[in-house]
């Protein structure tokens, strides 16, 4: 493997001109409140000489880029969108933390960012800032951030200030953050904040070691417009009771996620038509498929059918009290971590001690001083003794300690972490989207130590840019971390934070470390707004290259290799034995749960620590796989997606899912599938009849005759043809499919019980009648012309996309009647897999096709190819997204199911997976917490923790790891960490014999799906003497490649009482 060269490319093109949607944000903040045009507006009133430097596009007419925050879209939607845009926000403290907080919120998309910082870079500060260098050392760190965080995106202003900051200077920011300030200045500016009108949220924290502080006040009265961010639930219903209260009850589809005390609104109440009028009302006694209605419903109609039912969300108004007050009366604190359910007021008083001890002191205490570690203590007891009821019974003077210890640093995973909640909330101030911190959060990870006490001279510093991580946690972990060998699988946005993080933490940068990382990916626009090493002009380049071409430049001392291998059983000659063996630990950075299980299986095979997490807007879970102590992350699994019965799909649709799930489906059979069928017959002919005459059944004829319909009568050769075909479709899909089905069920139709056939959830639609006034339709016929124009290779005239030229050539297409027909067959068994129904006469009417098929060919050029068209979500001028969003939509207007735009249809159709950045920052933090555990290596199962946390609510969930399950047979016990190494290149009777010590029948032995022993076939017995490797060579026709070097095989075994004993797997050595 070849090491991995730092250097720079570039493409020939920075960005694909794609189109943008245009959203216009306003001139003003949510309030009504006047928004800076430019940061120069800022009125600079200090006494004392300021430095103000500015770059970045400050124009005040932002739009929406779509392609580029796509995902974050996907959390915040358009209006939040909008306010961020509006939002000027002040950062100031710019080491770790205040970087990692700008990243984040720059990334969003505010108006500006102003990052403001008295004080020069320090040596001290690179072990988690990820912008600064050793030649920015003592330069001012807000001008030696400016540039750097400005290219994270262009269309926020990020301006820099570098004197003393007053109050009246806040007068132009609707969010303030202030990093590594005293509670005396702080309260001087909350203050200032809390009474400003319009309120200016204002937001302190602090990271000190291991520990970290955020306190949050947005105001005397502050609306939250969206709680918790999640979609209004909703249902069906099947019944309304006329009594007082109602009783509601819903159909069995999908259970009801209300709960008590939640206000909905009805809607296509049959019968019961006074429930349509659109008034909020209270719901009580909610169960899974039934609720009581806060309403006396016994003078209103009687219900008959139909109705619709969906919770309305409400603004919440907080009442935040400002820093001087909250520090006395903290209220109620935000947990995190439920077995330190007493440390969060204990924290809350340590943070006021050492606030103490740096303003008399002058300085944080020194790290291994006894010291200051006893005058911290001091303090605090002074100031528990004044506390008077709220006195704590305990101050735990070692916790203190720790603190003293390392409170003048800054830990990369901690700024991480506590950047994305900082970040969030900066966004929730700005928007008013999701749930705000109320007020105080206190974390510490004193876990993370090393196990074994520590020396006073571990703690001394090197000269280094680890020694603010050296204070805290020893050289000799330091050692450890800089000599690791990591592999870092996946290199998009958890990939970018983790290798910023590693970088920054001197993993692998020693003389014995190396990190790996790959990914098969390649950078797209919409990856910039969270993969936060990635540039505009990388688009199109290798994620993990340029990743590593980052990270190295973060830390030039980094070994890193970057490859662009997917990681897999067929991978695994290039990740082969000897390259997980020498593993430290594995990293995961994936999006999707097979590869999670095929690392993590690799991982329990190889006994590696595998550190697991994964994003879903603003969620974010962690999960730590640690040989012998903890179950692997495929021990348990999330029950698979509720999947819509194809029937439903296609003919009974009752939510704009369903017609997304059909729209795509018909897009790929039509542009995709199709056409490389086409292409499957032209390039052998001889080859493709033979494979359908052997299939010989339903699919196969339903193949060919999709093959002979687009060769034959929907074969296109002019732009015209395309129009004519894509009409037609519209007349196929939404008038006469829909004609056939209400003719087969007519509304007033009964089930064989005598139930209406047309009963909750089924919807009864009706046909569509095509105008060209109607822009929905003309737009559909155009993007599916253009479409099916493409598969063809013709050109698309430009009168094509101009509405008279459109809809002159739509007005020449004939449109043929179309009559229901008596035998039509339309499937409605939920449990049907496919829509192809078997008949005797498939073989001949197979044979049929492929004669009508030949005479097709013959008429073609013998070069004619079409050209499938595989579905791209991201570009948005390709018409992929106008079809489909125009086939669901249109089958919506049938069904009567609310209609979406584009961009929603794209999430949907797109599978589209939320995504915001500090999410991703938080995750990778509490990651990196677990890793300095897992090299220190001393650390028990009840020292590792798994995270779950939810930024929009908010909440944290952090827990002990589940340990292995434990199988026990006489004196022995194994879990599935264990793999049992026989060596020598055995026979098959010495392994049965070594097994039988072991006190086990062994009456089975396989590899992979072939038997090479079961004690029941007398034939069997003759392979004894034969050696293991040997029997899988010749009878499994196992090939071995020449680098493995041993065989792994399955017993199945039994006690001597004839009870079957679940053992690990068997690797046979033998080489």
């Amino acid at each position: 493997m070849e090491p991995f060269v730092a250097r720079e490319t570039t493409l020939a093109s920075a960005s694909s001109p794609r189109k943008k949607r245009r959203i216009d944000h306003t001139e003003s903040a949510a309030d009504g409140s006047p928004i800076l045009t430019s940061i120069s507006n800022i009125e600079l009133n200090s006494t004392a000489p300021m430095s103000v430097e500015a770059v970045g596009n400050s124009s005040t007419n932002h739009e929406i880029d779509e392609d580029l925050h796509s995902r974050q879209l996907a959390v915040y939607g358009r209006e939040t969108m909008r306010r961020l845009f509006a939002s000027n926000v002040l950062i100031s403290g710019i080491q770790g933390l205040g970087v990692e907080i700008a990243k984040n919120i720059i990334l969003a998309g505010v108006k500006s960012v102003t990052l403001h910082d008295e004080n020069v870079v320090e040596l001290w500060d690179l072990s988690s800032n990820f912008v600064f260098t050793e030649e920015d050392v003592g330069k001012n760190r807000a001008l030696a951030s400016v540039h750097k965080l400005q290219e994270l995106n262009n269309a926020v202003a990020v301006s820099a200030l570098t004197g003393e900051l007053t109050k009246e200077q806040l007068s132009g920011f609707q969010a303030v953050v202030f990093v590594d300030a005293s509670f005396e200045k702080a309260t001087e500016f909350d203050d200032y904040c809390h009474s400003h009108q319009p309120p200016i949220a204002f937001i302190k924290a602090d990271v000190r070691g291991l520990f970290g502080s955020l306190f949050c006040d947005f105001g005397p009265r502050f609306t939250v417009l969206d709680v918790d961010g999640e979609e209004p639930h909703s249902g069906i219903i099947a019944s309304v009771s006329n009594e007082n209260p109602a009783f509601v009850s819903c159909v069995d589809d999908e259970r009801l996620e209300f709960q008590d005390g939640d206000l909905v609104v009805f809607s296509e109440v049959e019968g019961m038509a006074e429930l349509n009028d659109g008034k909020p009302r209270k719901v009580k006694n909610v169960k899974p498929y039934s609720f009581v209605l806060e309403e006396d419903t016994t003078s209103c109609g009687t219900y008959v059918k139909g109705g619709i039912v969906t919770q309305v969300k409400q603004p919440k108004v907080l009442n935040f009290k400002p820093l001087r007050e909250a520090i006395r009366d903290p209220g109620e604190f935000l947990l995190s971590d439920f077995s330190k359910f007493d440390r969060p007021p204990l924290l809350h008083l340590a943070f006021q001690a050492l606030d103490r001890f740096s303003s008399q002191a002058g300085r944080f205490p020194f790290a291994g001083s006894e010291e200051d570690a006893q005058k911290l203590v001091e303090i605090a007891v002074d100031i528990n003794e004044s506390l008077g009821d709220a006195k704590l019974e305990d101050v735990n003077s070692k916790l203190l300690r720790h603190l003293a210890f390392g409170s003048r640093a800054v830990l990369n995973p901690m700024a991480a972490m506590f950047g994305g909640i900082v970040g969030q909330e900066v966004v929730k101030a700005c928007s008013g989207k999701f749930h705000p911190i109320f007020q105080f959060f206190y974390f510490d990870s004193l876990e993370s130590l090393p196990k074994e006490p520590l020396d006073a001279s571990e703690f001394r510093p090197q000269n280094s840019r680890y020694d603010a991580q050296i204070s805290v946690f020893g050289s000799t972990l330091q050692k450890k971390l800089e000599d690791a060998k990591v592999f870092v699988v996946g290199a998009g946005a958890l990939g970018c934070e983790f290798l910023k993080n590693l970088a920054l933490m001197g993993v692998s940068c020693g003389v014995q470390g190396k990190l790996t990382v790959t990914d098969d990916d390649v950078i797209e626009k919409s990856n910039l707004s969270r993969q936060f090493l990635f540039r505009d002009w990388n688009i199109g380049q290798a994620k993990s290259t340029v990743a590593a071409t980052a990270a190295a430049g973060i830390n030039s001392r980094l070994k890193i290799d970057a490859l662009q291998n997917r990681v897999g059983p067929e991978t695994e000659n290039v990740f082969d034995d000897s390259f997980w063996e020498n593993l430290t630990v594995v990293v995961n950075a994936l999006d999707n749960v097979t590869a999670r299980l095929y690392v993590d299986s690799r991982c329990v095979y190889f006994q590696k620590p595998l550190l697991e997490s994964g994003t879903l807007g603003a969620k974010c879970n962690t999960q730590m796989v640690i040989p012998h102590l903890t179950e692997n992350y495929g021990a348990s699994r999330d029950p698979p997606e509720k999947q819509a019965p194809m029937c439903t799909v296609h003919s009974f649709p009752h939510n704009i899912d369903h017609c997304l799930t059909w729209a795509r489906s018909e897009f790929e059979g039509l542009l995709e599938k199709t056409p490389a069928e086409v292409n499957a017959y032209l390039s052998n002919p001889d080859e493709y009849m033979k494979a359908m005459r052997t299939a010989g059944d339903a699919q196969a004829r339903d193949t060919l005759g999709r093959v002979v319909e687009c060769l034959e009568k929907e074969k296109c050769n002019s732009f015209q043809d395309c129009i004519t075909w894509a009409r037609l479709r519209f007349e196929d899909y939404f008038v006469n499919r829909v004609k056939q089905l209400i003719f087969t069920f007519p509304e007033d139709a009964n089930t064989s019980t005598g139930a209406p056939f047309w009963s909750a959830p089924k919807r009864f639609p009706r046909p569509l009648k095509f105008t060209s006034t109607d822009l929905s339709h003309t737009n559909f016929v155009m993007a599916a012309a253009i479409l099916r124009a493409e598969t063809f290779g013709i050109p698309t005239p430009e009168w094509a996309k101009t509405p008279t030229g459109l809809a002159e050539a739509v007005e020449r297409v004939i449109v043929p009647n179309f009559e229901p027909r008596e035998d039509a067959k339309i499937v409605t068994d939920e449990k049907a897999t496919t829509l192809s129904t078997a008949s005797v006469d498939d073989a001949a009417v197979i044979n049929e096709l492929i004669a009508k098929l030949e005479r097709c060919r013959l008429s073609l050029q013998p070069e004619f190819r079409m050209k499938p068209i595989q579905f791209e979500k991201d570009d948005d001028t390709n018409y992929h997204m106008d079809m489909i969003a125009g086939l669901a939509n249109m089958r919506a207007r049938n069904y009567s199911v609310p209609e979406v735009d584009k961009l929603k249809a794209k999430f949907i159709a797109g599978r589209i997976i939320p995504a915001i950045a500090t999410s991703t920052a938080m995750a990778t933090g509490f990651v990196c917490l677990e890793l300095y555990k897992v090299l220190d290596g001393a650390h028990k199962v009840e020292d590792y923790r798994n995270t779950f946390a939810n930024l929009a609510l908010p909440l944290f969930s952090i827990a002990e790891p589940v340990p292995p399950k434990v199988v026990k047979h006489q004196d022995q016990s194994w879990t599935v960490w264990d793999r049992w190494v026989i060596k020598g290149n055995p026979t098959l009777k010495e392994l049965l014999k070594w097994l039988k010590e072991k006190g086990l029948n062994a009456y089975s032995i396989s590899v992979g799906s072939c038997l090479l022993y079961n004690s029941m076939f007398p034939r069997h017995k003759e392979r004894m003497d034969k050696r293991v490797v040997d029997l899988a060579r010749d009878v499994a026709k196992v090939e071995l490649p020449a680098y493995r070097r041993h065989l792994d095989v399955v017993v199945a075994c039994e006690d001597d009482n004839d009870n079957d004993v679940d053992i690990p797997l068997v690797s046979v050595y033998y080489a």
